[in-house]
């Protein structure tokens, strides 16, 4: 199969998953019946192989056979502006700038891994000085994958996990806490809080900027655990994921389009007819729901000091959905919302699922696809989307409860089949979960984080040839 007619094929995004809907039921009950799991599998690109990076010559991944990658801002390598690449890459996306391109990228780091005092990756414009996390951007040579440049862009916050770009150019970080300065300790007996102002917001990055920007909370569009964030191109609604048990599904609408730090409506997603609807089991893939949106009073409530989920819980008193840990979420050409629920199912594996905005107030929600067992996907993560190819590439993080599982980087097709794309092959961290995948914009070259190795890898290979 030829590229144009690959793409043709795959394009056909709606009516694929339309024509999924009805074969999936039928696929899960025959896997119940016989568990034979071979009717969920796709071919893709082939066996994964370990391959070793271009520059330095290290193995981080298996891949198919004619794939290859190159290793960017490796943690603890010194920066074009002076400071140490910080640890725990997560989240990122990929800009063209001029004639440039670039990555703003995310990371990830907790109280715990950096001094408490002044332990901010930069040197100014801090959101908070005690605070660890922020954005680096990288400017990439998009001809040899090789890195130009790279700089602290946001300093002073903490846990950045994901977030999304906008459709201005822009990336939004989001912290995945709400920690402040009442001080406390967490399930695993560390002490955490302290903290001289409140966590749990988004902060907006331009891919222009050539340095620290100043840091603004955007603390409209809630104080929660955030995850990530997909906007709508056409109206500049976002839409917000919660990496929490139980969670919700959010939208913000601005007051004015591109104008985050002026506020606007934060809205939580409930089931039409259906009040406090349990979405983590006893779904059916194909399933699809009528829903509305409830709107949250107070955004930035004082309880989610002690309280994460405090926004949720406003939502959940007004009958919003719940969901299982929502992680990574992308919006594909027709203004649909793909989102990962990392714990959802019957089976804890994980769960995609779609919403569908319908006129102003309305949508539809369906399960894409539920893991019938951790060999297909286990604890999907960050989710990035192929140009004009309706694959869907899915990170896991399966190993955040001690599971010893090997992550993947898995493929989603319109026909809800799951292919490997990649393996971790790290010897010094192999259970370093994916984060971050993202497509160059001419969709050439795949960039993808290994979060505790503290890499950016760029691959590139022939995307033409994926097989069903």
């Amino acid at each position: 199969m030829n590229r144009r007619s690959f793409l043709a094929n795959l394009s056909v995004f709606a009516g694929g998953v339309a024509l999924a809907g009805t074969s999936l039921g039928r696929r899960a009950e025959a896997f119940l019946q016989t568990g034979d799991l071979s009717a969920f599998r796709a071919a893709g690109y082939g066996e994964l192989f370990p391959t070793a990076a271009k520059n330095p010559g290290e193995t981080f991944l298996a891949l198919p056979k004619g794939f290859e990658y190159n290793v960017l801002g490796k943690r603890g390598t010194k920066m074009t502006d002076g400071r140490t690449t910080p640890p725990a890459h997560d989240g990122q996306w990929t800009f063209k700038v001029g004639n440039e391109l670039r990555i703003v990228r995310n990371h990830e780091v907790t109280n715990g891994r950096v001094p408490r005092e002044g332990s901010a990756i930069g040197s100014k414009n801090h959101y908070d000085p005690m605070a660890g996390g922020g954005t680096t951007t990288l400017v990439i040579d998009p001809k040899t994958n090789t890195l130009i440049r790279d700089f602290v862009s946001l300093s002073g916050t903490l846990v950045n996990c994901a977030g999304g770009p906008t459709p201005w150019g822009s990336w939004i970080t989001c912290e995945e806490t709400t920690i402040r300065k009442t001080e406390g300790t967490n399930s695993r007996g560390v002490k955490t809080g302290g903290y001289p102002v409140p966590h749990g917001y988004c902060f907006e990055v331009p891919a222009s900027a050539n340095s620290e920007v100043k840091p603004v909370p955007l603390k409209a569009m809630g104080r929660f655990v955030h995850e990530a964030v997909a906007v709508d191109p056409k109206n500049g609604i976002v839409y917000l994921t919660e990496d929490y048990n139980p969670s919700g599904f959010y939208r913000f609408i601005l007051k004015r389009n591109r104008r985050l730090a002026e506020g606007g409506m934060l809205q939580v997603l409930a089931v039409k007819d259906k009040p406090k609807f349990d979405t983590r089991t006893g779904m059916k893939m194909g399933d699809v729901l009528e829903t509305v949106w409830v709107t949250i009073n107070d955004p930035d409530p004082e309880a989610a000091d002690t309280q994460p989920n405090a926004v949720f819980q406003e939502g959940f008193g007004k009958g919003a959905a719940s969901f299982a840990r929502l992680e990574g979420c992308a919006i594909d050409p027709d203004r649909r919302v793909h989102f990962t629920a990392t714990s959802g199912g019957d089976n804890k594996g994980g769960q995609v699922w779609m919403f569908e905005p319908v006129g102003r107030e309305g949508g539809r929600l369906k399960l894409l696809f539920e893991s019938p067992d951790p060999k297909v996907l286990h604890m999907p993560d960050n989710i990035c989307m192929m140009p004009k190819s309706g694959l869907t590439f899915i990170c896991e993080d399966s190993d955040y409860a001690g599971q010893q599982s090997i992550n993947h980087l898995r493929i989603l097709t319109a026909e809800g089949k799951i292919a490997d794309f990649a393996r971790n092959a790290s010897a010094e961290f192999p259970r370093s979960e994916f984060a971050g995948s993202v497509f160059s914009p001419d969709g050439s070259t795949l960039f993808v984080n290994l979060q505790t190795a503290g890499v950016t890898l760029a691959i590139r290979g022939d995307w033409s040839k994926f097989k069903a």
